[in-house]
């Protein structure tokens, strides 16, 4: 007899892909935590990009949640304790591919009020967070079969590179980046070498607002650059905006997204995962492009989104819909007319945890500029740490001993790098971290407690690794 674990079956074309890099830490921890932990070292975490648990406790969102569901049964004119309200039954029924129409109305004059766009509910579609809107973006161009070139940032968001290399005839083409985003000569060369390969390129992929990993905001007027060479070269943007309300810049100086720039060049990704609450991934892709399609005819892209959305996720959960639906609308239970207010809430943690992150730096490592180099995050949870100089290496030993000797948790830049970047430069991300001052196990005093002390022992293992006498 024949064990099952001993069957192989062919599978020609399938390849073991990559771990990527925040999967191998998560796995590798547990052992590293106990090796700290044997030398006497508390863990200090800045490597986790998680939401707050500050300003994801549940309980609030629930009691919003039950007070607009209150409202919607009387809207309703329900007396009888036993009926069955219609926006209940829908809650747990089959709907539409789109879900139900009220949280796409709210959210359009929410969001669209907020950024000065008249979004069009029907453009809108549900996914699985924004995640759920890339897989979804690369699957309807990969479907042809015709050889993909992907445009993206070098650093960029590994979940983009995981899911672009999961297909075999696409690639990846990056370009490098300034303080203000991708420069403008770079980015329509990646255009320009993809088209000489023979690749079809559909669109380019970012995190323009609180770019996740490089710890920027893309500058108002590299964002025209980049949207003017998008216009000429005939390629859509696909912006990715998890940290558009994570902003620290003053209101008068926040840059508009791409997407309040021009709706019909833009996909535009949204996740309520930091507005809201990470667990129930609602999201949503908005776009008024147009794509020529076969037969010489144009199809709004949203309808092929749709479409190609219901061969995934037929139907999305219309009760996390309603949910999230619940956030969009005050104490009144009236449908507010901006989330900043929502946000402002989170971003008094998120403010107090960058400058204890930013002070904590200037403090431990200021004095050594030729040293040591860090950006000033605008938005985000992320700030990109850099050794100057060859001397340190932040490659897997460096990140074990980050941890094993200093109690340290950091994540390393080098598997940011699509394969492109790194052919470029052999270097690239070796000699940087991802520094993210949005976790704490704590809440409260403890919080920043727990980040303070993780900021000063990051500094004196930094000294350490870089050869200096640590104080």
């Amino acid at each position: 007899m024949v064990a099952v674990a001993d069957v192989a079956l062919d599978a020609p074309g399938l390849a073991l892909q990559p771990v990527s890099v925040t999967r191998k830490m998560a796995a590798s921890l547990p052992e590293l935590r106990r090796a700290a932990e044997a030398s006497g070292l508390p863990i200090h975490h800045l490597g986790a990009g998680y939401p707050n648990p500050e300003v994801t406790d549940p309980r609030g969102f629930l009691a919003g949640e039950r007070r607009f569901h209150e409202h919607l049964r009387a809207r309703e004119g329900i007396n009888d304790p036993n009926a069955l309200p219609e926006f209940l039954r829908e809650a747990y029924a089959y709907t539409d591919t789109l879900g139900p129409v009220g949280p796409r109305r709210s959210f359009a004059h929410v969001y669209g009020n907020d950024w000065g766009v008249a979004m069009d509910p029907d453009r809108l579609i549900p996914t699985v967070g924004a995640s759920g809107g890339i897989n979804l973006l690369c699957s309807l161009f990969e479907r042809p079969g015709r050889p993909i070139g992907y445009i993206t940032d070098a650093p960029t968001y590994a979940g983009f590179v995981a899911r672009a290399s999961l297909c075999q005839h696409a690639s990846i083409y990056s370009a490098d980046m300034d303080e203000e985003g991708p420069h403008p000569e770079a980015f329509r060369e990646a255009i320009a070498k993809a088209r000489a390969d023979g690749r079809f390129v559909p669109f380019y992929y970012t995190v323009p607002d609180g770019h996740n990993p490089a710890g920027f905001s893309f500058s108002g007027d590299r964002r025209e650059a980049i949207l003017d060479i998008a216009r000429q070269e005939g390629i859509l943007i696909v912006e990715d905006a998890p940290y558009v309300y994570i902003s620290f810049a003053d209101e008068d100086h926040r840059p508009k997204p791409f997407f309040a720039l021009d709706p019909a060049r833009t996909v535009h990704l949204f996740t309520g995962s930091k507005i809201g609450l990470p667990g129930p991934r609602v999201g949503f892709a908005y776009t008024e492009a147009r794509l020529a399609i076969d037969g010489g005819r144009e199809a709004p892209l949203s309808d092929l989104l749709l479409t190609e959305s219901s061969a995934d996720i037929l139907f999305h959960n219309p009760a996390a819909l309603l949910s999230f639906e619940s956030l969009l609308h005050d104490e009144e239970c009236r449908l507010r007319d901006s989330l900043w207010p929502v946000a402002d809430a989170k971003l008094q943690v998120y403010r107090e945890n960058r400058a204890i992150l930013l002070g904590g730096l200037s403090e431990g490592l200021g004095a050594w500029p030729d040293r040591f180099q860090w950006t000033r995050p605008e938005a985000g949870f992320f700030s990109v740490f850099r050794f100057l100089g060859d001397d340190v290496v932040t490659d897997d030993d460096f990140i074990a001993r980050m941890v094993a000797s200093h109690g340290v948790v950091v994540v390393p830049m080098y598997d940011f790098y699509p394969p492109d970047a790194r052919t470029r430069n052999p270097r690239a991300g070796l000699d940087e971290l991802r520094l993210s001052f949005c976790f704490t196990e704590r809440t409260g005093n403890h919080r920043v407690q727990d980040l303070t002390a993780a900021v000063a022992a990051f500094c004196r293992a930094a000294k350490t690794e870089a050869g200096m006498q640590s104080s």
